[in-house]
C-alpha cells in the first residue's frame, strides 16, 4: 500500500520476469500485503449500488485480499491486473448484480469454470474428506441477511451446491502437507436462512516446520501470518455458528488466451 503506481508496476514486472512459478508468485504477492489494514467490503464497481473502487491497496478484507493476490500473481504485466481481478470477482459483467457474491453458488464454481481455481480438498484430505451441501431456496432469500445483499429475480442463485471439506478435527494432521499458496476456506454449519456456509478465506503458508494462515482478519485488524493451530483453536470455540471444517483450492493459470475480461471493465 506504500508503493506508488510506478513502483507497483516495476515490482510486478520484476516478479513476472523469468516465468516464476505461479505458487511462488502467490506467496510473494500475498506477502506484500502483510500489515495492510482490514476493512470490510473495500471494493465495488466505482459507481451504482457499491461505489467503492474496483481496485485499491490501502485496505482489504479476507476475500478481496485473496482476489487481489490472485490478480497480481496471474498477471503477466501491470496492465493485466484489473482485467484479471474483474474476471475473478465477476461472472460476465462488471455490475453489482453480476458480482460473485456467494462462495458456494458463484465464486468457487465460476472461477473453477474459468480455469482460475481447482479443488485440492480430496487430494489433501484423502479418505477423511467428505461432501457437504449448501441449499439456497426462496425461503433462504426471505431472511434479513439475504435481503441485505440487494439482489432480486434471476440474480438470486438457488439450488443445491456441493462442497468438499476436511473436518476441523483432522485439519492439523494434514496441514504440513499443504503447499504454500493454497487457498483455505472456512466452512461452518449450514443455516437455512444464510446464503453461504463459508465465512473466511486466506492462504496456507509453510515456514520452517510450522504452518500459517496468511489472511486479512478483523481480529487483528490487518493482514497477518497466524499459526494455523492458533487460528483453528479459536475457530473451534465458536458456538453460535460452529465451524465444521475447511476446503482447499489451488489457484490455476488458465490456458493461453483464456483470460477474457468481463464486459464494461473501466480501468482506474
Amino acid at each position: 500500500m506504500d508503493l506508488s503506481s510506478e513502483e507497483r508496476r516495476a515490482l510486478l514486472e520484476q516478479v513476472s520476469a523469468g516465468d516464476a512459478p505461479l505458487r511462488r508468485r502467490l506467496i510473494g504477492a500475498s506477502e506484500r500485503f502483510l500489515g495492510t489494514p482490514y476493512l470490510a467490503s473495500p471494493l465495488g464497481e466505482g459507481s451504482g449500488p457499491d461505489p467503492d473502487p474496483l481496485i485499491r491497496f490501502d485496505a482489504v478484507d479476507c476475500l478481496t485480499f485473496v482476489e487481489e493476490t490472485m490478480a497480481l500473481a496471474l498477471a503477466a504485466s501491470w496492465d493485466e491486473v484489473v482485467r484479471i481481478l474483474t474476471q475473478v470477482r465477476y461472472f460476465d459483467q462488471v455490475t453489482y448484480e453480476k458480482r460473485n457474491h456467494l462462495m458456494e453458488a458463484q465464486w468457487i464454481p465460476n472461477n473453477a469454470r474459468k480455469g482460475l481455481l481447482t479443488s485440492a480438498t480430496r487430494r489433501y484430505g484423502g479418505e477423511g474428506a467428505r461432501e457437504v451441501w449448501k441449499e439456497i431456496t426462496g425461503r433462504t432469500w426471505a431472511s434479513k441477511s439475504s435481503k441485505s445483499l440487494g439482489l432480486a429475480g434471476s440474480d438470486r442463485p438457488t439450488g443445491k451446491f456441493a462442497l468438499t471439506i476436511i473436518p476441523l478435527a483432522e485439519v492439523l494432521a494434514i496441514a504440513p502437507k499443504v503447499e504454500s499458496g493454497t487457498v483455505l476456506a472456512v466452512v461452518r454449519e449450514d443455516r437455512p436462512f444464510s446464503v453461504t456456509r463459508i465465512s473466511h478465506v486466506g492462504f496456507v503458508i509453510q515456514k520452517g516446520s510450522r504452518t500459517y494462515l496468511r489472511h486479512a482478519t478483523r481480529t487483528f485488524g490487518k493482514v497477518v501470518d497466524e499459526e494455523l493451530r492458533s487460528f483453528l483453536d479459536r475457530n473451534a470455540k465458536y458456538d453460535r455458528w460452529k465451524v465444521v471444517g475447511v476446503s482447499l483450492f489451488e489457484v490455476s493459470q488458465p490456458a493461453s488466451g483464456a483470460h477474457t475480461a468481463p464486459a464494461n471493465v473501466a480501468h482506474p
